[in-house]
C-alpha cells in the first residue's frame, strides 16, 4: 500500500526489527525507519531492507515521530514499533475505518472489545487507564488507549497541528491537539504482543509525571 507510510522509531531493535520488517515485506508499505547514527548496530541489522533510515540528530520518543511525520510524503501515515509488539494486518483494518467514518486518526486501543495485551503490566494497566479517563474528563477525547500510540492517520492533518513533545507526551498531545483543532478521531481494537527482544524505553514514574504535567498545562493554557 503505496499511499500508507509506517514510521517506526527505533533505539538499539537490532534483534527484533529485522523480524518486523520481515513481517511487514507482503504490505508493500512505504517504511521510514527513524534512529541515531550512533545505533551501528540497528542499521548493520536492517541494511538489507528497502527502508527509509531518517538520522535523528536531537532525542526523545517525540522528536523521533515528529522527524517521521515531517518527512512523509504519502497520503496516510502509521506510527509502528520496532520491537514486535504490534500486528501487522491492523494498519489495513485501521484504515478500513479510517475510510469508512472519514477520520483523521485512528488509534489502536489494547482496552476494548476484542482487544488484549500480552505486555501489560498492573502499573501500565493502571496508568493507562487514569490518563485515558483524564483525558475524557479534560478533553472530551472519544479513545480507550490514549498511551497506545499505535495510530494511523492523515499525513496533512498530523502536519497541521504543528507537534513538538519531543519526549513520551508525545502520546497525549496528539490526541487532544487532533481534538482541539476540530478533527475526527476513533478507536479500533488491537492486539498487543510481547516485545521480541530488549527492554521498554518508557519509565512508567517518570514519564507518567511529565504527561501529567502536560496534561494539566494544556488544559489551563488553552482554555
Amino acid at each position: 500500500m503505496k499511499n500508507i507510510t509506517l514510521i517506526i522509531p527505533a533505539k538499539h531493535e537490532s534483534e527484533s526489527l529485522p523480524i518486523v520488517l520481515n513481517k511487514l515485506k507482503k504490505f508493500k508499505f512505504n517504511i521510514i525507519v527513524v534512529l541515531h547514527k550512533s545505533d551501528i548496530q540497528t542499521i548493520n541489522a536492517i541494511k538489507k531492507f528497502k527502508v527509509k533510515i531518517l538520522y535523528q540528530k536531537n532525542s526523545g520518543y517525540g522528536d523521533a515521530l515528529i522527524n517521521g511525520i515531517n518527512f512523509c510524503k504519502s497520503e496516510f501515515f502509521c506510527i509502528f514499533n520496532a520491537d514486535g509488539s504490534f500486528k501487522s494486518s491492523e494498519v489495513i483494518k485501521m484504515k478500513k475505518l479510517l475510510d469508512k467514518d472519514k477520520l483523521d486518526f485512528v488509534f489502536g486501543s489494547r482496552y476494548q472489545k476484542n482487544s488484549d495485551s500480552y505486555d501489560d503490566t498492573i502499573i501500565t494497566f493502571l496508568g493507562n487507564y487514569f490518563f485515558t479517563k483524564l483525558g475524557q474528563i479534560f478533553f472530551n477525547l472519544p479513545i480507550t488507549d490514549i498511551l497506545y500510540t499505535f495510530v494511523l492517520g492523515r499525513t496533512s492533518s498530523a502536519k497541521r497541528l504543528k507537534l513538538n513533545q519531543k519526549k513520551f507526551a508525545f502520546c497525549v498531545e496528539l490526541p487532544i491537539k487532533a481534538i482541539k483543532n476540530g478533527m475526527n478521531i476513533q478507536s479500533s481494537s488491537a492486539l498487543e504482543f510481547k516485545r521480541i527482544a530488549g527492554k521498554k524505553k518508557v519509565n512508567e514514574f517518570s514519564d507518567g509525571l511529565k504527561i501529567l504535567y502536560y496534561m494539566i498545562k494544556f488544559f489551563f493554557l488553552s482554555r
